[in-house]
């Protein structure tokens, strides 16, 4: 009988790697790099050359089961927004508008469906690109869901679509702000610059990753789903101009967020109250009244309440190990090596660590602000371009987070979906090694014509 991949619980999986980070609080020798405010990102980051040894600060198990609230309190923000956020995608479901505005769009691609899976990739993948979008998706995955069954698609390609779509543009993008955009900076590089070749290399990956997953969709595609209607849906059909005003309402709202997190530099907490704002505004304009609107709310919170919860769970991992001071001690210790590799083969090898480095440290931006201060005198000294360093930064980590457990954002998604996280992974890992190989593609060109 042939055995296939299969991963725990999505929670046990993720306290399996708190215990595995209380275990090498033991096992590694605590150390740290000393940090200076950088002017140019308004960050603290690493001095090159500066690690050193501390004493030993093990984290004892009753301190690692605290550190699960207090990565809770660390992740409050996104937690909270993802919270709102349901909540307000909710109300908007229950008024039938969503509902309506997808009915529109499949009578409009009648006979065209299959263009549903690059149109939606592609949206998700420019706002990946432009503002680096992760969580922000985990409340849209029940509007996807209801797209997705009534094509016929399984449900897995809704965060294929989204998740995955956003992950791929962000990781090859140009001007992603939390990526490419601090990376830059730290390497002391014009920001934008490159964006030709980096352009060039997404539109690769995006064939690849929207090639996959409408390969997967037409190969698993099942009768289509009709959605039976709530009655707040029944009764708002009575109305399609609320149901157009809903709609409108919440295309002026992704007006105003992009602007918002663009241009304004808008953090979770007003995201949140942006939504919260249109959740009550829709639930009124779409018919629910004041206790119905309510009512939604609490729905869309009981609904995405564990896929809330599990963003505070991987934000423990990484608390565990700070507290063990063992994350620079990793760094260093992948980092190192590198010196003494070819160009090339060093290259190569900063998309590695990279990758390794993703697993205990999720976030690419506090992973950008870790490594590149080591990384770009590194390179310096081997010959190698600033800018291919930038490139080794951007898709060994990037491209992790398709991948990896410690991704709060991805697993719940994947969660919300209804979809284990195996399943997930049989799906996304050939595509992401076709990716892996793509960005050394761009790594190894990058050097031979001198990208600067």
């Amino acid at each position: 009988m042939k055995k296939t991949l299969r991963f725990p619980h999505p929670l046990v999986l993720l306290l399996g790697f708190i215990l595995l980070a209380l275990l090498l609080s033991y096992l590694l020798p605590a150390g740290v790099f000393d940090r200076l405010p950088d002017p140019a990102t308004g960050r603290d980051v690493v001095v090159p050359g500066s690690y050193h040894h501390v004493p030993p600060t093990p984290v004892n198990p009753l301190a690692a089961i605290v550190d699960i609230p207090k990565g809770m309190a660390d992740a409050a923000s996104v937690i909270f927004f993802v919270f709102l956020t349901g909540g307000a995608f909710t109300v908007v479901d229950q008024t039938g508008a969503l509902r309506h505005g997808v009915d529109w769009l499949l009578v409009r691609l009648r006979g065209r469906e299959a263009l549903v899976i690059p149109i939606v990739s592609l949206l998700f993948a420019t706002m990946g690109a432009l503002e680096n979008m992760q969580e922000e998706i985990i409340p849209l995955v029940p509007v996807l869901l209801v797209l997705m069954r009534r094509l016929g698609y399984p449900t897995i390609t809704a965060a294929a679509v989204s998740l995955g779509a956003a992950a791929v543009g962000a990781a090859f993008s140009p001007l992603n702000p939390f990526q490419v955009g601090i990376a830059q900076k730290l390497a002391q590089l014009p920001l934008l610059s490159g964006a030709g070749f980096r352009l060039a290399f997404l539109a690769g990956a995006l064939l690849i990753w929207i090639g996959g997953t409408m390969r997967f969709a037409r190969r698993h595609r099942q009768e289509p789903v009709v959605e039976v209607a709530t009655e707040e849906a029944a009764l708002a059909e009575t109305s399609h101009g609320r149901h157009g005003l809903v709609l409108a309402l919440l295309l002026v709202a992704f007006g105003v967020f992009t602007y918002g997190v663009l241009r304004l530099g808008w953090e979770f907490e007003q995201m949140g109250a942006l939504f919260f704002g249109l959740g009550v505004a829709a639930g009124l304009i779409g018919g629910l009244g004041l206790n119905g609107t309510a009512e939604a709310f609490i729905a869309g919170f009981r609904d995405l309440a564990f896929s809330a919860l599990l963003i505070g769970f991987a934000r423990a991992i990484f608390v565990v190990l700070e507290q063990g001071q063992v994350v620079d001690t990793i760094v260093n210790s992948l980092s190192a090596p590198l010196a003494h590799l070819p160009v090339t083969l060093s290259a190569l090898g900063m998309m590695g660590v990279h990758t390794a480095l993703h697993l205990p440290v999720p976030s690419v931006s506090g992973q950008a602000v870790l490594t590149m201060p080591i990384l770009t005198p590194l390179s310096d000294l081997l010959g190698l371009p600033r800018q291919v360093t930038v490139l080794a930064y951007q898709y060994g980590a990037g491209l992790c987070e398709l991948i990896t457990p410690t991704n709060g954002a991805l697993m719940a998604i994947v969660a919300a979906c209804g979809v284990r996280f195996d399943a997930w992974w049989r799906f996304a890992f050939p595509l992401y090694l076709l990716l892996l190989a793509l960005g050394a593609v761009a790594v190894v060109v990058g050097i031979a014509v001198g990208l600067g």
